[in-house]
Order: structure tokens, then C-alpha cells, then sequence
């Protein structure tokens, strides 16, 4: 099953034994049961398990549209105490059955030149929310991208009929699941800050919260140009490790939310061990870029140590690729923990399912160290 796991960077017992204990595929061993040792074969294995998330949970996405349009059609020059522009954009593309748009805002400090961006994929269209504190964020030095999944297909079982998926033909076991559609989404977001001069498209992090995270490390696990993707309490088809997960688990989420996912994935219920895969592969597809996944002590549902977990099982990519992955103690972190010392990056906060003012905080704090 697996040829070894050196975990975090301590190479410490603890951990590895945990690790060995959910029985992990091997994240880099090729289908053909070879191994990889050189950073040069990861391109291969990273198509490979690319294929592999698509077939059997997420689902295949349509091609990227030949161009993305955006229209500012909203521009307030005196946002946030006049310490930003705030910006209504409309991003506009073709499909196979005409065009289909939605709505961005922008908010760009004033202060700053080539503004790093956030990219948050949102619940809900207000701004300032509960979950994006944004004046803190603009006062922090950081533009913000963000829209709100249900402009793009609601949050339902709708059959793929309504909003972007009706505009595109779907396979019912393989074609993309709401999870697919809202990443999809956020890369044609980015297709749109690539052309803005007021903003640095080489730090752009994407992130969201709970089914949103799940989103944003499935979107920054495909699209390479984004610079980090933050998973904030994502849990089960998120950050967290199927195998041994407590909490949610396969057969509770695609009972609940069959259309998140490819028709294929619910077939997996109750049997997590079947799967070819587990969640560090999709951590694994961002590196060597940065990954930061956010966990609370009280999320029992998300289950933070499957999170945290699947960060260190991440980690030999990272270290192939030349990179710290997770860098931590040989130990289990406790509340208050922050490891930020790697490019594959965690913190465990007090609390329960939310994104915090503090989250917040330290995801700020992270990017810019990264940026140094």
C-alpha cells in the first residue's frame, strides 16, 4: 500500500505511526506501481492524480472559455473611510449556449501599488460579512477579489439546471459536481486579475470556508497561477483524510449533498478504504506553491486531526519538489498552534465552525511572510 511516509520534518515516530495507521495510498507511487524519486517525474504523477480527483469525486470541468471579459459597471472612489476604491465588475465569457456572466467585487487599498490579492469565494454578496472582515483586510495592505458561489449555481438540487451548469452539456457519473462549478468560477476570476495592472498577479491566494474551502483547494490544485490556496475549516472531501476520519464522512455529505460532487463519488459510502485516493493528493497538487489549511478544536465534524493529518501526509511532495512541506513537532498540535514554517502551512484556533477575525489574522501574517 504504501512504500513509507517521513512526516513533517522532524521524521518523528509519533506522527509517522499515526500516519501509518490510516493505511494511506501512497501519494507518490504511479498507477503503474512505480515510484517517484526525481522531481522531474512529478509532472506526470501529478496529471495522473489530477485524472483521478476529476473521475472519482469532483468531476470534469468544460474546457476554459476562449476569452473572459470584465466590465467595471460600479466604481466608488472614497470606499472604507476613503481608504479604497470599491468596484463592481461583471465577468462575462462564452459558452456552448451563449454567454453567461456574474458579478465581482473588487476593493483595492489605495496605499498599496501591485496590491497581493485574496480571492474569497463567498456565501453571501455583502460586504463587510461575518466571515470577511474587509476593512481589516484592506488595512493590512491586501486587495480584495470576491463573488458569491450562488450567482454562479445555487446551493441546491436543482439538477444542474440552473445558473452556469445549464449553459454546458454534463456526463451524470463524470461531469463536474457544484464544488467544480465554483472553482471553474474563480479561475475565470483570475483570467480577469491577470489583466489588471493595479493588482499583483503573482500573489493572488484563493480562499473559503467549510464547503467553500473544499472549493479553493480544488481550484488552487488546478490552476497553477494562483500562488496559495487557503482551506478554512474544510473537512470531509476538503483538507480532512477520508481513512479513520471522524465526524462527516462520505456517506453523510453525498447523502445530503449528492450535487457537490461527480455521480461516481457517493458510490464510495461507508467504503472510505476503497478509495484510490485520499485528500493529501489534493493538498499534494498545489505544491510546490503554498497550501494553508485552518482548523477549529470544536469542529468535530470537520475533524481537525484528518486535517492536519492530510498536511503532513502532503508533505514528501514538497520535499521532492525542494520545499519544506508541514513543519512541525512530532506531536499533535493543541489549540493555539500555528505552523508556518513550511510551505504547506496549519493552525488550530479555539472555537468552533467558523472563518474568525483571527483566522484572518494569521492568514494575513502568513502571506506576508511569504512575500519577503
Amino acid at each position: 500500500m504504501m512504500k513509507s511516509f517521513i512526516c513533517g520534518e522532524t521524521n518523528g515516530p509519533v506522527l509517522n505511526n499515526l500516519l501509518l495507521e490510516r493505511q494511506l495510498p501512497d501519494v507518490l507511487q504511479n498507477l503503474d506501481g512505480s515510484f517517484i524519486e526525481r522531481p522531474a517525474d512529478w509532472t506526470r504523477r501529478r496529471l495522473e492524480i489530477l485524472d483521478l480527483l476529476r473521475r472519482e469525486i469532483y468531476g470534469y470541468a468544460p474546457a476554459a472559455p476562449a476569452s473572459v471579459v470584465g466590465q467595471i459597471t460600479e466604481n466608488q472612489a472614497d470606499a472604507l473611510a476613503n481608504k479604497a476604491i470599491r468596484q463592481t465588475v461583471v465577468i462575462e465569457f462564452p459558452t456552448p449556449r451563449g454567454k453567461f456572466a456574474f458579478p465581482l467585487t473588487l476593493i483595492i487599498p489605495k496605499q498599496v501599488k501591485r496590491t497581493p490579492v485574496f480571492l474569497a469565494i463567498a456565501f453571501r454578496p455583502d460586504i463587510p460579512d461575518l466571515y470577511l472582515p474587509a476593512e481589516e483586510i484592506i488595512d493590512n495592505g491586501f486587495a480584495i477579489a470576491t463573488f458569491c458561489y450562488n450567482d454562479l449555481s445555487p446551493d441546491e438540487n436543482d439538477r444542474f439546471t440552473k445558473g452556469l451548469p445549464s449553459f454546458y452539456p454534463r456526463d451524470e457519473q463524470t461531469g463536474w459536481g457544484k464544488i467544480s462549478i465554483w472553482a471553474w468560477a474563480a479561475s475565470r476570476v483570475m483570467d480577469y486579475l491577470q489583466t489588471r495592472t493595479d493588482l499583483d498577479p503573482d500573489h493572488v491566494a484563493v480562499i473559503g470556508h467549510s464547503r467553500l474551502g473544499k472549493t479553493a483547494l480544488w481550484c488552487g490544485a488546478q490552476d497553477e497561477r494562483f500562488a496559495t490556496a487557503i482551506a478554512n475549516d474544510s473537512g470531509c472531501a476538503g483538507a480532512a483524510l477520508f481513512r479513520g476520519k471522524s465526524g462527516e464522512r462520505i456517506e453523510a455529505i453525498t447523502r445530503v449533498f449528492p450535487y457537490w460532487f461527480c455521480g461516481r463519488f457517493p458510490a464510495y459510502a461507508e467504503r472510505e478504504d476503497a478509495l484510490p485516493f485520499d485528500q493529501h493528493f489534493l493538498i499534494s497538487l498545489i505544491a510546490p506553491r503554498a497550501v494553508y489549511i485552518g482548523s477549529a478544536a470544536e469542529d468535530g465534524w470537520a475533524d481537525p486531526r484528518s486535517e492536519f493529518l492530510a498536511a503532513l501526509a502532503a508533505s514528501p511532495v514538497y520535499r521532492l519538489l525542494g520545499y519544506p512541506g508541514l513543519v512541525t513537532p512530532d506531536r499533535l498540535p493543541e489549540p493555539g498552534t500555528i505552523l508556518q514554517d513550511g510551505r504547506a502551512a496549519y493552525h488550530l484556533r479555539t472555537g468552533s465552525h467558523f472563518l474568525s477575525r483571527s483566522d484572518w489574522q494569521i492568514y494575513m501574517a502568513n502571506l506576508r511572510q511569504d512575500q519577503r
